[in-house]
């Protein structure tokens, strides 16, 4: 484990440039869970993070669905919930829920209920469904741990980027997810299931550095700063804590925590685990392609390729049926 690294110190510097001197005010408030909110409650984060890019996104689309041009909301949609003529849905950690709006337009026959802790981000996707006067997704801000749902009142449960932000998962499940479930109802996943406040292992971590030195120089100037990457050390757990204590706070135990209560209907691995931190504060410069860096992406994702190899991946998307309660 790393406790304080000199990512940490470097991090400091780049969300100073980036999210201005409020934002690292914010972490000194004794309260996690309003540090939590820090983190998540701006509009319009201005920061460089790779899944901006393009290439990356029709990788993932790849690797999932199996065509760079299908989205996994339309896999989803046509593989298992065709048929249905009504569900409802219950989305939790959903931010500005980007993608429960494009479920909720793929299927109209849905009811989608967004939870999330942050009023701005909700209002945000709740002007959004009302400019493509979408009448089938509704917005909650509310603490999912301490709100009382409809018991067993959803057919499917979906997180996208949120689960791994709950602390001991096991029972996360059982208090918030089965029990508001149905009897045989879904669970849907897009989730990073890696190491706990991403303490990468001393492979990852060398990949990660390979990746970055096949980068050129020019193309690793950060993001609103005048500093260049060159190293990633990893994460130490002091500025984790302090920055967002519920970031992956138990994500080790997603996975195996899922398998004991549901059955696996489909599980993918997508990778991330260099281009998550690789590619981090320096992804704008991959925006706007040319054969060039067309080919500095390849390079990357072949060592990402390399190491899913002889690596566990650091995220799943994943469909899974309760087992009998």
């Amino acid at each position: 484990m790393r406790i304080i690294t000199i990512e940490d110190l470097k991090d400091i510097y780049i969300k100073f440039h980036q999210r201005k001197l409020p934002f690292l005010l914010s972490k000194l408030n004794f309260n996690s869970y309003k540090r939590t909110q820090s983190a998540f409650n701006e509009q319009k984060i201005q920061s460089s993070n790779f899944w901006i890019i393009p290439a990356v996104k029709k990788r993932w689309n790849k690797l999932i669905t199996g065509s760079e041009e299908v989205i996994y909301e339309e896999y989803l949609t046509e593989n298992y919930f065709r048929e249905k003529k009504t569900l409802k849905v219950l989305a939790l950690g959903t931010g500005v829920c980007s993608h429960e709006l494009k479920l909720a337009e793929l299927n109209p026959h849905w009811e989608i209920h967004c939870y999330d802790f942050s009023d701005e981000l909700l209002k945000t996707a709740k002007r959004t469904a009302d400019d493509k006067k979408l009448n089938n997704i509704f917005f909650f801000a509310e603490n999912i741990l301490t709100h009382n749902f409809d018991q067993n009142d959803y057919d499917v449960v979906f997180f996208h980027a949120s689960l791994h932000h709950f602390n001991k998962i096991s029972e996360f499940l059982d208090k918030i997810v089965i029990k508001n479930l149905k009897s045989e109802g879904y669970l849907v996943i897009n989730e990073y299931v890696g190491k706990n406040r991403l303490q990468y292992s001393d492979l990852q971590l060398e990949y990660i550095n390979k990746a970055i030195d096949v980068i050129p120089k020019k193309y690793r100037k950060i993001f609103k700063t005048e500093i260049y990457k060159n190293h990633y050390s990893g994460s130490g757990l002091l500025r984790m804590i302090i920055a967002d204590p519920s970031e992956c706070a138990d994500s080790e135990s997603i996975l195996p925590s899922i398998h004991k209560k549901f059955n696996v209907l489909e599980e993918k691995s997508f990778g991330n685990n260099i281009l998550q931190s690789a590619l981090k504060d320096i992804a704008h410069h991959f925006v706007e392609m040319d054969e060039e860096k067309s080919e500095i992406l390849a390079k990357v994702f072949h060592l990402e390729d390399q190491l899913l190899k002889i690596h566990p991946s650091d995220f799943v998307f994943g469909v899974y049926r309760l087992k009998n309660k």
